[in-house]
């Protein structure tokens, strides 16, 4: 790692429950639903900061999402989902996530799946990237 480059921030924890209806015909939560984990934490942490989106002006959109899958998850069961930050662009947020399966006490166990998405700001009016607005961007690290 450079020592240029900067660690994504630990920003915001969520737990929730595995659903029945979660999992697949082969017995395993189906792999569209950790994007929805990811989505549910990250609309979470920007309604947290004040970044939601307003369609009749500004906001976030998803341009880039990408997950690796590496234990199963299967219902019953509960996880965590941790979202990181990175520096941000001008107009864009790298925000990386992290689900990890609780155990019996509610700790968080081992790594099941990882998934990043890139979410550009948004001047909905005029269809085009926009700066990210100042009091967004003081919840970032620094560049």
């Amino acid at each position: 790692m450079s020592s240029e480059t900067t660690a994504p921030m630990l920003v915001h924890t969520m737990r929730m429950p595995i659903r029945w209806g979660d999992m697949d015909a082969m017995g395993h939560v189906n792999n569209t639903n950790y994007f929805r984990y990811i989505e549910s934490a990250r609309i979470a942490w920007l309604e947290q900061v004040g970044g939601l989106p307003d369609s009749r002006d500004q906001g976030p959109v998803i341009v880039n999402a990408s997950m690796n899958f590496l234990k199963q998850l299967t219902y019953p069961g509960e996880i965590e989902v941790r979202t990181f930050i990175a520096p941000p662009g001008r107009s864009s947020i790298e925000v990386s996530h992290e689900i990890r399966l609780l155990d019996a006490d509610g700790a968080p166990g081992e790594l099941h799946a990882n998934g990043m998405a890139k979410v550009v700001w948004v001047d909905f009016k005029v269809g085009k990237s926009a700066p990210l607005p100042a009091a967004l961007r003081s919840v970032f690290p620094a560049a």
